[in-house]
């Protein structure tokens, strides 16, 4: 496989050619991993570890879908869709969408790979595969939703906590009114509803697709998002979820080290997107293994 420093020493040289280094590189690496898998491939990688977190258009958003189907006319549907994914996560709604588009252009025959980290509305669309790659590197994370970057549930759970304490210690309340003031009238029940429409978007998704065919299906989904969802067991939004965790739990996860090759050839289209993103202006981009791409430029 060749390293982070070998790929960015073959950008380099192709650099001093006069050459479009780093498109070159990623997209022959990524036709290579097509060859191999037989199967579409479409990279959506996000640059926010190395971008300045105020960065805009970083995560998953309606915009996203203008790329897809860009990036998806004239594929041969039939081949299904091996999706690269490494997100932050995004919008909810954005989220659904782009799943249900997905779902509809391959018939729902869509393999999510997790080169590294695929977060909170990532880790959802994950779920809507029939299976999810991962290295021991990779990581899922929670699904609890982040309304305003608070957490939902922690926004609910500290409502509990306050409506108890008031009850046993009438003189906490001029504390708690000053702490249960910043939110705006309705925005506990907006949190109640972004829960139960995450948590029922991604049961559904399981199980129609992932546990599709099992007589626990349903079962089965509500284990893996009871998991996902709930603040108590992840304690953080930012909790990474390992391979053997997530086996743990039952999603259908195929382990990248099982193929030497294959892993070899995703590793090696993670450091040649990875370093594009380090060394150009680039916030996002959504490409296949034909060479067309949406890209997203700071500034």
């Amino acid at each position: 496989m060749p390293t982070w420093n070998k790929v960015l020493q073959e950008i380099t040289e192709k650099e001093k050619a006069g050459h479009q280094s780093v498109d070159l590189v990623r997209r022959a690496y990524l036709l290579k991993l097509n060859r191999h898998t037989k199967r579409n491939i479409i990279a959506y990688y996000s640059g926010w570890l190395t971008k300045p977190p105020q960065t805009p258009n970083m995560t998953i958003g309606d915009d996203d879908l203008n790329g897809f189907m860009s990036v998806v006319h004239a594929l041969d549907r039939s081949r299904g869709l091996d999706l690269l994914l490494h997100t932050p996560g995004g919008d909810i709604a954005a989220t659904e969408a782009l799943v249900s588009y997905l779902w509809k252009m391959f018939d729902r025959d869509l393999r999510v790979i997790v080169p590294q980290l695929a977060m909170s509305a990532g880790t959802m669309v994950a779920c809507a595969a029939r299976t999810i790659v991962m290295g021991k590197q990779s990581s899922l994370g929670p699904i609890d939703p982040q309304l305003n970057g608070l957490p939902a549930q922690g926004v609910l759970e500290e409502f509990q906590v306050a409506i108890k304490q008031v009850e046993h210690e009438p003189a906490s309340l001029p504390i708690w009114q000053a702490i249960i003031g910043k939110y705006h009238p309705t925005f506990l029940w907006e949190c109640q509803q972004a829960i139960q429409w995450a948590s029922q978007m991604v049961e559904n998704w399981l199980a129609n697709n992932m546990f599709a065919g099992r007589q626990t299906s349903v079962n089965d989904a509500k284990k893996v998002v009871e998991f996902l969802s709930n603040h108590d067991i992840t304690k953080s939004h930012s909790r990474h979820i390992s391979f053997d965790k997530c086996l743990e739990i039952g999603l259908n996860i195929e382990l990248l080290e099982n193929d030497n090759k294959f892993q070899d050839l995703v590793l090696t289209v993670h450091h040649a997107y990875m370093l594009t993103i380090a060394k150009t202006q680039t916030i996002k981009i959504i490409e296949n293994h034909k060479g067309i791409a949406l890209v997203t430029l700071s500034g």
